[in-house]
């Protein structure tokens, strides 16, 4: 039998199709209701606050506890644009300084002062929270992405909060995330092993 496989340091693995990603958020009660109504994120949603998706499904898992932290009991799959997720990655920043990327230090931050989106490469996790040997995005808006992300990019917004206890036991499948065709731009301006 031949040996699993590990994917590349810091590679972007999503569920998506020609037009669209699925990435996650967790939210409390009043934010994931004003959001599934309105099929994007509208007030008591903020368009002043940065606000992270996570294209991993274990990641977010990982963060919200499996919808079990404070503000955060609600899971939402929201599918965007792929040209709004790829647009987002054009115009941002490593959250950390990345001397391949920035010639000194003050580069950087005048790089990320400037920009309405970061990125940051977290470890993947494990059904069990554990991490794994490997890096998975977190892309955080903030601004005009913000604003763009609630307007122009979520395509639709879903609660899967009802299938994470089944998920997290083996009785249903994690979502199936395979790596995603980054425009080669992108992948160098995120860090992206390629």
């Amino acid at each position: 039998m031949d040996a699993p496989v590990t994917p590349p340091a810091r590679q972007v693995r999503a569920v998506f199709d020609a037009e669209s990603i699925i990435v996650y958020q967790a939210y409390g009660q009043e934010i994931a209701d004003a959001a599934l109504a309105a099929g994007t994120f509208v007030a008591p949603f903020s368009m002043n606050r940065m606000t992270w998706i996570k294209p991993s499904f274990l990641w977010m898992m990982y963060r919200c506890g499996w919808a079990s932290k404070p503000g955060q009991e609600r899971v939402l799959a929201i599918r965007m644009s792929r040209t709004g997720f790829e647009d987002a990655l054009a115009e941002s920043c490593l959250s950390h300084f990345d001397p391949t990327l920035y010639p000194d230090r003050e580069t950087w931050r005048r790089a990320l002062a400037d920009c309405p989106v970061r990125v940051q490469w977290d470890p993947e996790r494990t059904l069990s929270g554990q991490p794994l040997p490997y890096r998975s995005l977190q892309v955080g808006l903030s601004g005009s992405a913000v604003t763009r992300y609630a307007t122009k990019w979520v395509r639709s917004i879903e609660d899967i909060t009802d299938t994470l206890e089944r998920r997290r036991h083996g009785l249903d499948r994690l979502p199936d995330e395979r790596p995603y065709p980054l425009p080669v731009t992108v992948a160098e301006r995120i860090s992206a092993t390629v």
